[in-house]
């Protein structure tokens, strides 16, 4: 999926950290094999090019993590939309390598349509109407981070922290009693700023972000957000700087992270609120950096500070 992962643990004495990092990569490469539109022969990248009215059975993997972002596009009000494909790669950002000047927005977002993918839950499919592109990557990298967490605790690895493209979940107890912390990534130039680091605990908690800090390009002479708007078929233009979701798993924290970005800070604190999300803000107008958080966000802050 274009980018890198890390695990830190905890390892019961004498075990073999080849056969874990193995394993860890082999469940990896079992996601991006399922869902991977950097991938040309993977499930998703097949679904992508198959006929209109063809019928795809998915496996597990793939099937939980669609259904979710069907959930959370539904929630969004459509700001997370997981058939942004063709916007994604349009504006430069996807694996194609298209070129911006020959690109068409509008005509990219009549493609762009998550009510038009169809699942069939009972028999765990899903249905091309044609035309669409599925690009999960605002949710699969999170996925990932769940599946290497859990398939550690199944083989007795008491604490870790995963991250996978900078999405976090971290559970157990380091060796000193303590559990994993993390700081809240935020603005650029944050590193030297006076006020505390915002600090998180990560046991049994999964965090990311999401913003226009990390992954940007230059257009007409002015900088695009890799964030897009699936409604309008453009960059945000009202995207924080940096938008953090925490939840028991990477997988909802990611897409979240995603949609509240599109929202924008007012909309997106309502959304959050409204479906009971711990969510930071990052806001910079000039020199003037703006937080806001929910009040589930900020528990949890009050909560890392508190731990021994």
């Amino acid at each position: 999926m274009g980018t890198t992962w890390s695990v830190k643990l905890v390892a019961p004495r004498g075990a073999d950290l080849h056969a874990l990092h193995a394993g860890i990569q082999a469940r990896l490469d079992d996601v991006v094999a399922q869902m991977s539109n950097w991938d040309a022969g993977s499930d998703l990248s097949r679904y992508n090019a198959s006929d209109a009215g063809s019928w795809h059975a998915l496996r597990a993997d793939f099937f939980a993590v669609l259904s979710c972002a069907l959930d959370i596009a539904h929630a969004s009000g459509g700001a997370f939309d997981p058939t942004v494909g063709p916007l994604v790669d349009g504006w430069g950002f996807g694996p194609s390598g298209t070129s911006v000047e020959c690109f068409s927005p509008d005509v990219a977002r009549t493609q762009v349509q998550w009510r038009r993918v169809v699942l069939d839950r009972a028999a765990r499919r899903v249905l091309q109407p044609g035309g669409t592109r599925l690009d999960l990557c605002a949710i699969a990298k999170g996925f990932a981070v769940d599946a290497v967490a859990a398939q550690l605790r199944a083989l007795g690895v008491e604490a870790a922290l995963v991250e996978v493209g900078g999405e976090l979940y971290g559970y157990g107890r380091k060796p000193d009693d303590t559990p994993w912390r993390v700081i809240v990534e935020g603005w650029q130039g944050d590193e030297s700023d006076a006020s505390e680091p915002r600090v998180l605990a990560l046991d049994g908690l999964a965090v990311a972000t999401s913003g226009d800090r990390w992954h940007r390009r230059e257009h007409e002479g002015r900088g695009i957000s890799h964030t897009i708007d699936p409604r309008s078929g453009r960059p945000a233009l009202d995207a924080p700087v940096a938008v953090t979701v925490a939840a028991d798993d990477a997988m909802r924290a990611d897409a979240w992270a995603t949609g509240l970005t599109v929202l924008g800070t007012r909309e997106g604190l309502q959304v959050a609120r409204a479906n009971g999300l711990a969510a930071r803000f990052v806001d910079v107008d000039g020199v003037r950096v703006e937080e806001r958080m929910t009040s589930a966000f900020e528990a949890l802050l009050q909560a890392g500070v508190g731990l021994a």
